[in-house]
């Protein structure tokens, strides 16, 4: 019996109860891994409280999809030695499945072999549970899919966040400028020590004007936002013809309008992305994505930022931090004592 964290019914942090579960054994294509760190996620959130992309097909139901721990067994199909995926091999887990279908937020946890890669000797466990989600998902969006190059400039909303602050490092690291908001100046000279070139206030500031001013009244090629809702029109003011706008998140919780037709249909690109459809779900994707921050790591252009460590026994208090939105970079639970 494995102590997991699970939820019988939607709702707020409260629902999720520490429980002891069965694991069995890793099946075909399957891991068995130790479970050491967490990296939680707003998506997990939104899963609990019933409003996320996927809905829960059945209850109880576990949540998280990036961990880092230590391999105990693999199972059938899965080539030892080959990508490092053996027993007593320490890996981190990457959002690359359903949380339908796995979860860890467990002492142990079965998941896929293929969301599973080998973790760098200089990531202790909570680093290497805080990595993955942020610079994945900033690569996928502005390299894979917008091909963003030096000289580009990059708005990133939401800019404290662990993806906010791993695409303002991934902007810096090819050569573009990347300019942040933030709802209040309370995190403004975090997010210039972490490499903003700007950093807009939007309670206190005209957004679209000042991301003007800054790009000489040209706009920005891409606007990376995890906002959504009405924001997107001032956003969209902002974004360079032929830009694109990024919808990666929906924190304000409103709809979100389409501006084209309100601004006189400017060459506006508008689109959604999700880590999990665009960059892990994809071999090859991934294989570049995993090569590039690695790289990054290995020269120390990239690096986790955690906010707070919390324990599994304390998971309704970090849920709670996590949705009160303080926390500047990843929050995360360690396991049996791995802080």
């Amino acid at each position: 019996m494995v102590r997991t964290v699970r939820f019988h019914e939607h709702g707020g942090p409260e629902v999720l109860r520490l429980e002891d579960v069965a694991i069995g054994e890793p099946g075909s294509g399957e891991v068995l891994i130790r479970v050491d760190a967490i990296g939680i996620n707003r998506a997990e959130a939104l899963f609990r409280g019933g409003n996320y992309i996927e809905p829960v097909r059945r209850f109880p139901a576990r949540l998280g999809a990036e961990a880092a721990g230590v391999v105990e067994a693999v199972g059938a199909g899965v080539g030892a030695g080959v990508t490092g995926i053996e027993a007593g091999r320490p890996v981190s887990v990457l959002p690359a499945f359903s949380m339908n279908d796995y979860g860890v937020y467990a002492e142990r946890a079965i998941v896929p072999a293929a969301a599973v890669v080998e973790r760098p000797d200089a990531l202790g466990a909570v680093e290497g549970a805080a990595v993955w989600m942020p610079y994945l998902t900033a690569y996928g969006a502005l390299l894979e899919v917008g091909g963003m190059r030096a000289g580009d400039t990059v708005v990133v909303t939401a800019a404290s966040s662990s993806v906010g602050l791993a695409a303002i490092r991934v902007a810096r690291h090819i050569g573009a400028v990347p300019l942040a908001t933030t709802r209040t100046t309370a995190k403004k000279e975090a997010l210039i020590e972490a490499g903003a070139a700007e950093v807009i206030v939007t309670a206190e500031e005209d957004v679209a004007g000042r991301l003007l001013d800054l790009t000489g009244g040209r706009g920005a090629e891409f606007v990376f936002d995890a906002v959504a809702g009405p924001g997107v029109v001032e956003l969209a003011k902002a974004v360079a013809p032929g830009g694109t706008l990024f919808l990666y998140g929906a924190l304000s919780g409103e709809v979100t309008p389409y501006p084209g037709f309100d601004l006189g249909m400017p060459a506006l690109n508008l689109r959604t992305y999700t880590v999990t459809h665009e960059t892990t779900a994809d071999p090859e994707r991934l294989r570049r994505a995993v090569a590039f921050v690695t790289a990054g790591l290995r020269t120390g252009a990239f690096a986790p930022v955690v906010d707070r460590v919390f324990g599994l026994e304390e998971i309704v208090e970090a849920h709670r931090y996590m949705e009160a939105g303080a926390q500047i970079g990843k929050i995360v639970v360690a396991v049996g004592g791995h802080r």
